[in-house]
């Protein structure tokens, strides 16, 4: 059966990685992601190798689909404070880091000099507990401890996830998954 170019099987596979995703969320019901519309990676990917992240920023959603094609998972992310501050268009999954330190950009050290050079890992560290470095300089799809910022404004540009989603997108993803933020 098809549904809107869905098989039953993807359709399925989404209403899990929803339920899945709401079940982490359960702290906070801020969020209902059955209510992230489904999206179909060949939309934006060519190929599925090394497994695929679409980020959202308008539906505030991360979509992750595995190389092949037997996970989709939607997390609700944080997005930048404002458009200016994040890039649009392709990249990919250079680095993974489990701990991050944080150390602020220039252009933030030059809007707030109080900041500190360096965070380490910890409670007081903006990256949480995990972190997806992009090739793009200072760009990184991260967690975070401060679980009001999941799905408002918050960001200098990274895509923010709750602690429990980017454990679980980090061993998912792998370096080389390719990546579009939208």
């Amino acid at each position: 059966m098809r549904y809107n170019g869905l098989t039953r099987r993807r359709l399925l596979l989404t209403g899990a990685a929803a339920g899945v995703a709401g079940m982490a969320e359960a702290a906070s019901t801020r969020h209902n992601l059955s209510s992230f519309r489904a999206v179909r990676w060949q939309e934006h990917f060519d190929t599925l190798r090394n497994g695929a992240i679409l980020a959202d920023t308008q539906s505030r959603a991360l979509h992750y689909w595995s190389e092949d094609e037997s996970f989709y998972k939607v997390y609700p992310t944080s997005v930048p404070i404002s458009e200016e501050l994040t890039k649009r268009g392709y990249t990919e999954v250079v680095r993974k880091v489990e701990g991050p330190t944080w150390t602020p950009t220039p252009s933030m050290r030059e809007r707030d000099p109080s900041l500190p050079p360096v965070i380490p890992a910890g409670p007081e560290n903006p990256l949480g507990t995990h972190a997806l470095y992009l090739s793009w300089q200072y760009y990184r799809i991260h967690g975070t401890h401060d679980t009001r910022k999941i799905g408002r404004p918050s960001s200098d540009g990274c895509i923010g996830l709750y602690n429990e989603m980017i454990a679980e997108l980090y061993q998912l993803a792998t370096v080389g998954t390719q990546v579009r933020l939208i």
